[in-house]
């Protein structure tokens, strides 16, 4: 099979549409078990690129149950140098408001009991997640944001909890003071694809204010309403963002082991 070097992990949504065109399906199993679901192998302008759906292809895995481990070693199996993944997000900031996309530089881990590294000995590797998102990929999706005339801000500190209940209002005053967005499925799987020496961007989703603001309400049906609408974007981003994506590397990302194993 020849390699694809691009991929998507994010809901079944955002495949599901003309530009995608599904050519087949592949079920494998790694050394973590089972992907979330079949890997599919789609077509979008000619090009080849492998589409993961997190949550699974019925939407039956909650954000802690997601076999992160064997998601991105399927991936790097396949030979995928990048992956774009989309996030619904909340907002913890009046200016980043619903419906805008945003690509964070940055994150705070509150998980708790999620598998976290691909290392867990003999071999003993500290990588550096200083700059977690790959520079190149954010700037691509930043230009053609722009180009696109699309509302995002490409600054950001995404803070990921445990999940898949929503924050207190105590939690969410406390996030405020140190994070931009909050959501639930960044981690571990940035850190993972940086451990395997893959490229990654957040494409993260507003759907609503979360708690703090007191004149708004965060439920579910409140959430997969805005996200429809956020999907439609995504899509077309997307779209345009693997046309403008070079055939080589050259960010930290190919690197991130040459100084991180002892």
């Amino acid at each position: 099979m020849e390699e694809i070097k691009i991929a998507i992990i994010g809901g079944t949504g955002i495949y599901e549409q003309e530009e995608f065109k599904i050519i087949e399906k592949i079920d494998l199993v790694t050394p973590y078990g089972r992907p979330s679901a079949p890997l599919s192998i789609c077509e979008i302008n000619k090009q080849k690129i492998i589409f993961l759906p997190r949550h699974g292809e019925r939407h039956n895995l909650p954000p802690h149950k997601v076999n992160n481990r064997a998601n991105i070693w399927a991936l790097k199996e396949l030979g995928v140098e990048r992956i774009l993944a989309p996030h619904a997000v909340g907002s913890l900031k009046e200016d980043l408001k619903p419906g805008m996309l945003i690509f964070p530089d940055q994150f705070i881990d509150f998980t708790k009991r999620r598998d976290y590294s691909f290392y867990d000995g003999p071999k003993v590797v500290h990588i550096s997640m200083a700059e977690p998102f790959c520079p190149e990929l954010r700037k691509i999706l930043s230009e053609i944001s722009k180009e696109l005339n699309f509302e995002y801000s490409n600054r950001a500190i995404y803070l990921c909890i445990e999940g898949p209940r929503f924050s207190t209002k105590a939690e969410s005053y406390l996030f405020r003071k140190f994070a931009d967005i909050i959501g639930m499925t960044l981690i571990p799987e940035v850190k993972l694809a940086r451990e395997l020496e893959l490229c990654y961007a957040s494409i993260s989703m507003v759907t609503d204010y979360d708690v703090w603001r007191e004149r708004d309400e965060v439920n579910a049906n409140k959430v997969i309403d805005t996200m429809k609408k956020n999907i439609i974007k995504v899509r077309k981003l997307i779209v345009n963002v693997i046309e403008k994506i070079p055939e080589g590397r050259h960010c930290i990302c190919s690197k991130a082991l040459e100084s991180a194993q002892l």
